[in-house]
């Protein structure tokens, strides 16, 4: 394979060009920090602002990471320039070159990567995209000129699509791997289009970065999405920090190591941007950051079957009585939640009356305590497929319910993988997907391909399309009912 290089598209604009000059300017932002680096750290979160500004907490992050045991880097930001929907590209190049030397990047990594279904190549994207490359001269003076590297440059992602992605890319990842989140935090002023506050303007931007960073700190996503979708603080690297939120490991641990704004830098507040720097020790083999997740094999108890079973019935019960209006009971913890029922995982509600399918709702990423996903599925088997009318009160003495509990999905290197029977299948190509539970096929009597031609067709793909180019992932399910 011929050498592709892409050659930095921000030298010159965001740090200097010249090789003496870049590295004399890292050298010295380096001599002003004494610190220890550490071990275990498995990934960091890093400004990308040009390097008289966020230079300084970038390096101090770099520094503090002892680069021995790493295999290679993955570099995450945040496209500013171009539409990229729920996609993350990577650049068709077998070296990144910077006025330091070329950076070789790690195409076998990347061909892992690129079986990934919201993985894709946009040259476009990279023509001037900064997040990702204006850590390359860094990595190169302060962790290695050696190391192999992957420029990842994420799109805008919605909060169903930032689980999926989480899932996926947590699966490819070891513990020979280091992730840099490229981010800034706050763009204040009229610049940015963001003024909430004009009066204590300083103290007010550190108020709103402490408490979306508290939430990072916590390990808690959705709390940290719903903070920057109530406030529309104008965090660039939100999706990148949300995907690495969604799979943090369960020993993580975060603490952050700089922090500063450009008004405060240059003593003028009418538009500012702040910059924070921070790593998270953990190690990616860990299991993910849930506090009560039921480890891949492990099983949900009998009883908590049944409890969850009376709770899916017992919503949609009461979904009726109230004309389906009132549900605010569904966000409510139910009075009998045995420990198991708070572990998160994915799982569907399937309805049948009198044999026939009424409905089948449901989530295959873990994001959830299986008892809401349950509660919340139950309803919307009931009264918000789309395929059928909602449910009715004659109905109910013949409804049969049943409760599918999904263990962590994972990537198969072939349909060859796949097992009928056994494994539930996501399908993915081109930008559709589709799924099966694992009883789908048995009941209908199908062979791995006549499932596979199925779930083409479900996709909204021809037949065939599952022959070439496509993407499973795989399954198993523990069913109630």
């Amino acid at each position: 394979m011929a050498d592709k290089v892409m050659v930095s598209p921000v030298a010159g604009q965001w740090y200097a060009d010249q090789e003496a000059s870049l590295r004399s300017d890292i050298d010295e932002m380096r001599k002003s920090l004494m610190v220890v680096r550490r071990k275990g750290v498995c990934a960091a979160v890093v400004p990308h602002a040009g390097y008289r500004f966020s230079g300084s907490i970038a390096v101090g992050v770099y520094q503090r990471i002892n680069p021995r045991g790493y295999k290679r880097i993955l570099v995450l930001g945040p496209s500013h320039y171009c539409a990229l929907r729920n996609k993350i590209s990577i650049p068709d190049a077998t070296h990144y070159k910077t006025p330091l030397g070329l950076i070789r990047a790690d195409l076998d990594f990347i061909s892992k990567l690129r079986k990934l279904p919201f993985i894709t190549s946009e040259a476009a994207v990279h023509e001037r995209e900064h997040s990702d490359q204006i850590q390359l001269p860094l990595i190169q003076v302060c962790l290695s000129a050696t190391l192999p590297v992957v420029c990842m440059v994420c799109g805008q992602f919605d909060s169903e699509n930032i689980l999926e992605a989480a899932v996926q890319l947590r699966a490819v990842l070891d513990d020979k791997t280091l992730l840099v989140v490229s981010s800034d935090f706050t763009h204040y002023g009229h610049n940015y289009d963001f003024v909430p506050f004009d009066n204590n303007v300083q103290k007010n931007i550190e108020i709103l970065d402490n408490g979306i960073f508290e939430l990072f700190i916590r390990k808690d996503v959705e709390g940290f999405i719903k903070k920057l979708n109530e406030t529309g603080a104008t965090v660039c690297g939100r999706d990148p920090l949300s995907i690495l939120l969604a799979m943090m490991p369960a020993d993580a641990k975060v603490e952050r190591t700089a922090y500063d704004t450009s008004g405060h830098m240059l003593h003028d507040n009418s538009n500012s941007v702040s910059y924070l720097g921070a790593l998270v020790t953990g190690n990616w083999s860990a299991a993910p950051q849930a506090e009560e997740v039921i480890s891949e094999g492990q099983v949900l108890s009998d009883e908590a079957g049944r409890v969850l079973l009376a709770l899916a019935r017992s919503t949609i019960v009461k979904a009726l009585e109230s004309g389906q209006t009132n549900v605010g009971f569904i966000s409510d913890k139910p009075e009998k939640c045995i420990s198991e029922m708070n572990a998160r995982r994915g799982g569907f509600v399937t309805l049948k009356v009198a044999g026939r399918l009424r409905g089948c709702i449901g989530e295959i990423f873990p994001s959830n305590e299986i008892w809401k996903v349950v509660r919340e599925h139950a309803y919307n088997a009931a009264f918000r497929d789309p395929r059928f009318s909602p449910l009715n009160n004659s109905e109910l003495d013949a409804l049969e319910i049943e409760i599918s509990v999904l263990s962590q999905p994972s990537l198969v290197d072939s349909r060859e993988d796949i097992e009928v029977g056994r494994h539930g299948v996501v399908l993915s190509k081109d930008g559709s997907n589709a799924v099966f539970l694992p009883q789908v096929a048995p009941e209908q009597g199908w062979s791995r391909e006549e499932m596979l031609s199925h779930l083409a067709v479900k996709a909204g793909l021809a037949p065939d399309a599952w022959q070439d180019d496509a993407t499973f992932m795989v399954f198993e399910a523990q069913i109630f009912g």
